[in-house]
């Protein structure tokens, strides 16, 4: 045993020692793959992980090479003499004359009250969002209202009168852009040029690049509306038309009288306003008579109280006076009636126990009628029963056909024979 120190040899390469790799070949001699399942496995799994490693490798490289050409590119434009002059110049003109801050441009009072009018304004957007709550109050039939009933209280009462004026605004531009405006055209017009740059970038892609350019922005999922949302919206929508279909209902059976009366007036005005004023001037009048109307009487409001009393006032008392004249004369037409009625009562009462005695008593009633002159008027010659011929009181001879014979045959006939 010597005293040198011991001397370490070359470390053995691993191809050396016969340990396997993922890049070793397998005819390779250092690594013997059995012929099992399992090995076969494991011997995908280890081309797999190679292929994947290549790619990536790829990648990675095809990456580097993007992005040193882009940093070149850059570095070329920037290093470009027009660039050099360009910022140059630019440098000695904001030093000459340098920009004023933005602070300065506009004074600070303007400022703040900018601000001031874009929060309050803020403000009572939320406010009239926030009012979309179903009213405590009901209809005469006990049904609720819809929270719309109170969003457009609020809105047309101008209680947030900024939110107000500008719907109003948006309302009546509306009717203007849809008047003047051809919307449905430059409609079309947009959706044909957007379909064919689509098309066209599709087509060129393809046969350029091998690979196409719309395509190649498709979402890996494509956008689709929320059944929430959709629910949402399909209730909204809901109240909407609720709301109209109610307030026709309480206007046509007179829940309320003077609107109903509102109703008829603006309808008559339409029916002949609709002879010679387009659509869209009528929806701009309606429009500003809903709008305006509230408005008016909101600033006005005293003023037209005051005046809507007095007119209510004279219509009572016109009334009152219609009602108690109506009622005079109804008492004495009711008293004239109960008169005629009276006597014509009386009259029959009279004649109906008179044929009552006449028929209870007939020879009586022969007797009187016989020695009793008949009445006549005052200033007529008085006429007594025996002036007139007797009834016969024997059945009429057979063979006999006229009267003259009947007469002679009877016993008036031969008493008159004897008197002569």
């Amino acid at each position: 045993m010597s005293g040198s120190p011991p001397q370490l040899g070359e470390i053995p390469h691993p191809s050396e020692m016969n340990i396997p790799t993922l890049r070793s070949n397998d005819n390779n001699g250092s690594f013997s793959a059995p012929t099992t399942n399992g090995t076969s496995s494991l011997q995908n799994a280890r081309d797999s992980m190679y292929n994947s490693e290549s790619s990536s490798r790829d990648t990675f490289i095809k990456a580097d090479f993007l992005r040193i050409d882009a940093q070149s590119a850059m570095n070329t434009v920037q290093n470009h003499p027009a660039t050099q002059n360009f910022r140059d110049t630019v440098s000695s003109v904001s030093i000459i004359c340098p920009p004023p801050p933005l602070t300065d441009s506009i004074p600070g009072p303007v400022a703040e009250n900018i601000r001031n009018q874009h929060a309050i304004t803020s403000s009572e957007f939320r406010n009239l969002a926030d009012s979309r709550i179903k009213p405590e109050q009901s209809t005469a039939t006990g049904q609720p209202l819809t929270h719309y009933h109170s969003f457009f209280y609020n809105l047309l009462s101008w209680e947030n009168p900024r939110a107000t004026a500008l719907s109003f605004l948006l309302t009546v531009l509306s009717i203007f852009a849809a008047r003047y405006l051809p919307a449905l055209r430059w409609s079309f017009k947009v959706l044909y040029i957007i379909l064919g740059a689509a098309a066209a970038a599709e087509v060129a892609g393809k046969l350029v690049l091998s690979r196409g350019l719309a395509s190649s922005f498709r979402p890996r999922k494509y956008y689709t509306i929320p059944r929430e949302s959709l629910e949402t919206c399909l209730g909204d929508v809901e109240q909407l038309i609720n709301f109209f279909v109610i307030e026709f209902q309480r206007i046509l059976f007179a829940e309320n009288v003077m609107h109903t009366i509102a109703a008829f007036l603006s309808t008559l005005i339409s029916y002949w306003l609709v002879r010679f004023v387009p659509f869209w001037g009528l929806s701009l009048i309606a429009v500003s008579v809903i709008y305006l109307a509230p408005l008016i009487y909101i600033t006005n409001k005293e003023l037209i109280d005051h005046h809507i009393e007095n007119a209510t006032n004279v219509v009572n008392s016109q009334a009152s006076q219609v009602k108690e004249l109506a009622g005079h004369h109804t008492a004495r037409a009711t008293e004239t009636v109960k008169a005629y009625a009276g006597d014509y009562s009386a009259k029959a009462q009279e004649y109906i126990g008179s044929a009552r005695g006449r028929s209870s008593s007939p020879e009586v009633s022969g007797k009187s009628s016989a020695n009793t002159p008949l009445k006549s008027e005052p200033g007529s010659p008085q006429y007594h029963s025996s002036d007139f011929p007797h009834a016969p009181k024997q059945e009429p001879t057979e063979g006999v056909t006229s009267h003259a014979e009947r007469y002679q045959n009877s016993q008036f006939g031969g008493q008159a024979e004897t008197v002569s």
